[in-house]
């Protein structure tokens, strides 16, 4: 199985989005005046906002995702354009979100869905505003999720997102329950081959390199920054999973701070969803 393949059962391109509709759906999400809320702290750098379309409540600011039937929030019956396309698609939703990543901003390497019932789901994006230095991590592959089409995300596999330059991206996310009409729409998963880059891998000199780095920024008292900059090797390298975690514990080990080490240990399961 070549890797374009293995890919696609991780993050893959489905239907296409009229155009014309898509930029109204654009223009929408740009001027909407929507409740953006900062959510899932511990996932991210800062920079990621989301607000809700459809979910339980019908709030647009109740942003913390979790099994219903979802119904439209007050947001969407602002965005016609919008709401017409969820209506076209037909799918049975759980909830449906934008996001919007500020530049200079992360998602720190995670899975999704460990909290939530075990039944089978699936994560849509309808990327509204893009630019190619956001992108997706995952299977250490560089995915830009380019517009015009609907992509699907298997977001219980490790990923991570970044938006390095800007301006800012904005999705709509479709939390989605599996039928069959959502097996009509992904019936013909595909990647193409210019939307995935592999990262290089990284040898033992580099990490060790960079671990060093980060100790000289923690000794002049930068203990913070020395962590995003080893969180965002992520984006940077081919990494096993959770190394990016065992290198910020491995760090505060050699500063003699077992309690900053023994955090991150945990906070490593925590976001990978790690039993063990």
């Amino acid at each position: 199985m070549d890797t374009l393949t293995a890919l696609a059962g991780q993050i893959a391109q489905l239907d296409a989005v009229d155009p014309a509709q898509l930029e109204r759906m654009r223009h929408e999400a740009l001027t909407a005046q929507a409740p953006w809320k900062a959510e899932y702290s511990a996932y991210q750098s800062g920079g990621w906002w989301t607000t809700s379309l459809m979910n339980a409540s019908g709030d647009p600011a109740d942003v913390t995702i979790g099994d219903c039937a979802a119904q439209p929030t007050d947001l969407l019956t602002r965005m016609p354009a919008t709401a017409a396309l969820l209506n076209e698609l037909g799918l049975n939703y759980m909830w449906v979100r934008l996001a919007r990543l500020e530049p200079n901003a992360f998602l720190w390497e995670h899975r999704d869905y460990d909290e939530l019932d075990q039944v089978e789901r699936h994560r849509l994006h309808i990327p509204l505003h893009t630019n190619t230095s956001a992108f997706l991590v995952t299977g250490g592959t560089k995915v830009h999720m380019t517009g015009g089409r609907i992509w699907r995300l298997t977001p219980t596999y490790a990923h991570g997102v970044c938006n390095l330059l800007g301006p800012d991206r904005i999705h709509l996310i479709a939390d989605v329950y599996a039928d069959d009409t959502y097996r009509r729409l992904a019936r013909r998963p595909t990647l193409h081959p210019g939307s995935a880059e592999p990262l290089p891998v990284a040898g033992p000199a580099v990490i060790a390199e960079r671990l060093q780095a980060a100790r000289a920024m923690a000794d002049l008292g930068y203990a913070d920054a020395a962590e995003r900059m080893l969180l965002r090797l992520f984006y940077t390298y081919a990494l096993p999973e959770g190394a990016v975690y065992d290198l910020i514990a491995e760090l505060h080990t050699s500063l003699g701070d077992e309690e900053a080490a023994a955090r991150w240990t945990t906070a490593k399961r925590r976001l990978l969803a790690l039993t063990a």
